[in-house]
């Protein structure tokens, strides 16, 4: 099975400039959206064999996410249950026979990391909620999840210690995910790759591949053996992000 995940910067602004020839060209079996940036009715998404599922924030034009599945889940979920955490349209989880999929849009600390404590509440709320779902079945997590757990995960982690997405709390509170008994599966099969999956839109960043690993595909470790691959798909442009990809025996 294919899994594809990717943080769009706005889906009504890309989807007829190359997310459709993307869409295909990925070819993924579920293909995971971050930050559509838009409210019900504002796009018609058409995608022959796909089921469609979105979760669009209070806020107009922000946050958002959405989950095209070729195979219809059993149970659908949004959000995590928790009020102060379930009005930005974060979260989508599928229920299937054998593993839970949940795609997530994590929210960001921001510049002076304003919403940082606001952000680690997130993080053990989110856990908790992962951490009742694997008690059932296997759970696979994908999305922009807005950290680069170690050093290796960006160009420039000295200059970076501190901002949002390298803090201390944040790299902690991955490492607190994992612990938990999940694979970040990208790491787990390339332990010394430097890949990026998202650069900033200034100084030419993507160019000169001055990036950040912030999009994961994470599966509870009762899975890593069925990992086959995962993929960073910097070829493909259209966003600050680009795709990521896991490829499992499901």
């Amino acid at each position: 099975m294919k899994l594809i995940s990717w943080n769009v910067n706005g889906l009504r602004a890309i989807y007829n400039k190359g997310f459709l020839d993307n869409f295909e060209k990925l070819n993924g079996d579920i293909f995971c959206i971050q930050e559509t940036k838009m409210q019900d009715g504002q796009l018609d998404v058409n995608l022959k064999g796909f089921k469609n599922y979105f979760n669009y924030a209070e806020k107009k034009g922000y946050s958002g996410t959405a989950i095209f599945t070729r195979k219809e889940p059993l149970n659908v979920i949004y959000n995590i249950g928790i009020e102060k955490h379930d009005k930005e349209g974060r979260v989508i989880t599928l229920e299937f026979e054998n593993f839970y999929l949940v795609n997530c849009y994590t929210p960001n600390a921001q510049r002076e990391l304003t919403r940082l404590q606001y952000r680690v509440e997130w993080e053990k709320d989110f856990r908790n909620y992962l951490n009742r779902l694997d008690k059932i079945k296997p759970v696979i997590l994908c999305g922009d999840l807005n950290v680069a757990h170690n050093e290796i995960d960006l160009k420039n982690p000295k200059t970076n210690v501190g901002n949002a997405g390298f803090t201390d709390e944040e790299r902690r509170e991955m490492t607190n995910l994992l612990n938990s008994g999940f694979i970040d599966s990208f790491r787990y099969l390339y332990p010394d790759k430097q890949e990026y999956s998202w650069w900033s839109y200034m100084r030419q960043a993507r160019e000169k591949n001055i990036g950040w690993r912030i999009d994961y595909f994470i599966v509870s470790e009762k899975l890593k053996e069925k990992i086959q691959d995962a993929k960073i798909h910097t070829e493909i442009f259209g966003s600050d992000h680009c795709p990521v990809e896991l490829l499992i025996d499901l």
